[in-house]
């Protein structure tokens, strides 16, 4: 009676040991292959982290300031000049029901500088504008010294700075002696507010009241830009009625903007620069695919010995196909997750620099690794069936 002759077989161990074989032998090699899939991996996993954080403090900016500002200005007249807003236009706005606050704010036609010495010095781009009292919390935004206009200083002559034009003009916070030249007359600083991040010119902008820009300026109260918040499930429906609310005979000529369109918009562009980073990262992930499929070639050239032996001794073509892909896989496996944690690591570091809660996806951590496992699949399977296909006779050959 025949004896059956027992199948060849590597239990998983078995294969993990001699497909590590190569890289304990070979560290430096090794180290450097796997630094080309690990700045690959590193590179996605950091843009997909950076843009995860950039989009989750957008979302969260909206949510604390709302979308359901509008800003409302003055269109085009029939001949290109701007005719302006009327002085009613803030009484009107207000009749309609959903609208929930309004404020407005006015142009005033002066300069304003740290001293009177120099009438004809530059203005830093600092505009004069009147405001009313309700403004801040029409924009969400508070104080980061001081106290806003109230009824009596905004009758008298007071200032309050934008952010970015305290910081033109040097001042921190009111004080006892800290005045500004406006116009030909001297006015206090009262307080400086915070960035308004939906409404950018007022940063630049130094806020007096209505009754003293009118008494000092004749504005006649005609405001330049009014701002209103209104229910945001009929934000659409308001502003579509703004228009023939306050210019009912020539409606064409007021200009309605939602401010938090430009922030969504910075997410798309966003979006779009990530996708070509993480082309940019797949690039380089390709490239170290190449130096894992170089290396393998080139340890099969050279274990060809080891491998004539291995076939003599028993071992099967799909043996030594599965050690040297098993090899290509840990190869790019190690790649894999130092690149991951070098993206992470990246992704903390930048975020924290701009303030931001760090976000890494999931998809990104495990899709690195997936990729780092693919690539080094599809490098290490040429090597492999090569050096599958070597007969023993010729494999032990001196070379």
């Amino acid at each position: 009676m025949a004896t059956a002759v027992s199948r060849s077989r590597l239990l998983p161990a078995d294969v993990a040991r001699v497909g590590s074989v190569g890289l304990r032998t070979r560290r430096l090699r090794a180290a450097l292959s796997a630094i080309g899939i690990a700045i690959g991996i590193a590179s996605m996993v950091a843009v997909l982290g950076i843009s995860e954080s950039s989009k989750s403090e957008l979302v969260s900016t909206l949510d604390r300031l709302g979308t359901n500002l509008l800003e409302v200005g003055a269109g085009q007249g029939l001949f290109g000049a701007s005719e302006g807003l009327a002085p009613e236009a803030t009484a009107m706005v207000t009749r309609i029901g959903p609208v929930e606050q309004v404020a407005s704010v006015g142009a005033v036609p002066a300069n304003v500088f740290r001293t009177d010495a120099i009438p004809e010095a530059e203005t830093n781009g600092i505009a004069v504008v009147a405001v009313e009292l309700d403004l801040p919390e029409t924009l969400g935004t508070a104080m980061v010294s001081g106290t806003f206009l109230n009824a009596a200083t905004s009758d008298a002559p007071a200032v309050v700075l934008g952010f970015v034009a305290a910081e033109r003009l040097g001042i921190t916070g009111p004080g006892e002696n800290v005045v500004v030249w406006l116009g030909d007359t001297w006015f206090s600083v009262v307080g400086v507010l915070a960035p308004v991040e939906l409404a950018p010119s007022i940063d630049r902008s130094v806020l007096i009241g209505y009754p003293i820009a009118d008494a000092l300026f004749s504005i006649e109260g005609r405001p330049s830009t009014i701002y209103v918040r209104a229910d945001p499930d009929t934000i659409e429906a308001v502003s579509e009625v703004l228009p023939a609310t306050i210019n009912p005979a020539t409606p064409e000529e007021v200009e309605v903007s939602r401010p938090s369109d430009a922030l969504e918009a910075r997410a798309a562009v966003n979006d779009a620069l990530t996708a070509l980073l993480v082309g940019l990262g797949a690039v380089a992930l390709l490239v170290g695919g190449v130096g894992i499929a170089n290396v393998m070639v080139i340890s099969v050239l050279e274990r060809r010995q080891e491998i004539g032996l291995r076939r003599a001794l028993g071992a099967t073509k799909r043996h030594i196909w599965g050690q040297f892909l098993t090899e290509s896989l840990i190869l790019a496996a190690v790649g894999g997750l130092v690149g991951v944690v070098l993206g992470s690591v990246v992704t903390v570091i930048y975020a924290g620099t701009r303030g931001w809660d760090a976000v890494v996806p999931a998809y990104g951590l495990i899709g690195g690794v997936g990729a780092a496992l693919a690539i080094g699949a599809v490098a290490g399977l040429y090597p492999a069936v090569r050096a599958a296909r070597l007969a023993p006779t010729e494999a032990l050959r001196s070379v």
